[in-house]
């Protein structure tokens, strides 16, 4: 059977969508990039917030109505999790599996041949690849869902497991292996290592060949000295780390019973900036969570431009049904919310582009993913990838003139700021 999966969402459905192509291929089935000659189309979906759960909602009426008479089409993932009724509502969908469901889709499928040894070897990946590392979520924060989506307790992957992926995925091309979890600095909490990550970077660094290391997801006061050590000292970790910090202003991180000791977050990045000189911090924030006040909303303000973090993402509030701030009184209105927005996102990219000016004059090795053949509308050869301060998908591109293969590590020298991407010249 020819299967086509749709995913949407974080980084970490990718990597379910990973899971369940493997179980597929295991039991004989084959991917293929045409939805239309697919005999079974799977949507991965997400189910964070509300437009989240929209998005996958729209797919799956669209997939359904666009169906073939021969095809079958299956929900899988976080909106099928906590809304199964209304996907099986749908006409035209045929099953609906919750997360983590790759067997069951597997067997919903059926055997067509005797399972591989290695089924991982028929799966290409791209210059970079991710690495689930952990999954679920035990932290208490009042606005968010995913504890009762993925489970309420840490469930960390066996380190063994996870250098032999990382191995497979640079068997299959991956030169940047970044690792993502709901929590990343959790992993190896449910055994009492407080430096579990420490010690599996320190692995994949020695034993899956990765060129570049990424973390992403990293929860506020729990970068300990060793992670920063073994990031400092490891030259195949990339100098970046994605701290979702969400607010700036003490009462408000309170009542989304997030970290609220603003010196504790000072004192860690002026540690990690001071072990790494250049490394890139990227942050989330969340406007018009219940009850932000003018003032509170101006401590963010003010935080994000202390603190002068290079790359940045926000997104309004949206009650989650079943959390605690969806009960919460004062909500605030729509058009505070997105006026703030606004305001926010306009500050954070002149910081982020004064970030970037910074970076002129410096040379660095850059991982290409255009493909060939890609030209300028004066039809001079172009090329576009990503430095080590640029995670794939959410932060910014470099571009340069010039020819190269996707996952070719080439040296650039950094010659002009664009804003969000970055302009370069060939250095050699």
């Amino acid at each position: 059977m020819r299967y086509h999966i749709v995913t949407l969402g974080c980084p970490k459905n990718t990597t379910d969508s990973e899971r369940i192509a493997r179980s597929l291929e295991a039991s004989g089935h084959r991917q293929t990039a045409d939805r239309a000659a697919a005999e079974l189309v799977i949507l991965n979906t997400c189910g964070f917030i509300d437009e989240a759960r929209e998005e996958s909602r729209q797919a799956a009426e669209i997939l359904a109505a666009e169906r073939a008479a021969e095809q079958q089409v299956i929900v899988t993932g976080c909106w099928s999790q906590i809304e199964r009724e209304q996907v099986i509502a749908i006409d035209g969908i045929d099953a609906a599996f919750g997360i983590e469901a790759w067997q069951e889709i597997a067997d919903h499928a059926g055997q067509e041949t005797a399972e591989r040894d290695i089924p991982e070897t028929s799966l290409g990946v791209g210059p970079s690849a991710y690495l689930k590392i952990s999954d679920g979520c035990a932290r208490p924060c009042t606005f968010c869902n995913i504890p009762a989506i993925k489970g309420r307790q840490f469930r960390s992957a066996p380190p063994d497991a996870l250098v032999a992926e990382a191995s497979a995925l640079v068997e299959r091309g991956a030169k940047e292996v970044v690792l993502v979890a709901q929590d990343s600095t959790a992993y190896g909490a449910e055994w009492g290592d407080p430096d579990g990550l420490a010690r599996l970077i320190e692995r994949l660094a020695a034993e899956s060949g990765a060129e570049w290391l990424r973390l992403m997801y990293a929860y506020p006061g729990f970068v300990t000295p060793s992670l920063v050590e073994v990031m400092a000292q490891t030259p195949q970790v990339c100098n970046y780390l994605d701290i979702p910090l969400q607010h700036g202003s003490v009462s408000v991180l309170r009542r989304m019973k997030r970290p609220h000791n603003m010196d504790m977050v000072r004192g860690s990045l002026e540690r990690l900036r001071a072990a790494m000189p250049d490394i890139a911090i990227r942050t989330t924030f969340i406007v018009g969570f219940p009850g932000e006040t003018e003032a509170e909303f101006s401590e963010l303000l003010d935080f994000a431009a202390e603190v002068q973090f290079d790359r940045a993402g926000a997104f309004v509030y949206s009650p989650q049904q079943g959390t605690p701030a969806a009960a919460m009184t004062d909500q605030v209105p729509d058009e505070v919310k997105q006026r703030r927005l606004d305001e926010l996102m306009s500050n954070l990219a002149e910081i982020s582009a004064a970030c970037n000016q910074r970076q002129i004059g410096r040379r660095l090795s850059m991982l290409v993913e255009s493909e060939p053949g890609q030209t300028t509308e004066d039809g001079e050869p172009i090329i576009a990838g990503r430095t080590y301060r640029e995670a794939a998908e959410v932060d910014g591109l470099v571009f340069a003139l010039g020819s190269a293969n996707p996952g070719e590590m080439i040296d650039v020298r950094i010659a002009e700021s664009l804003g969000h991407d970055l302009w370069a010249e060939l250095a050699d």
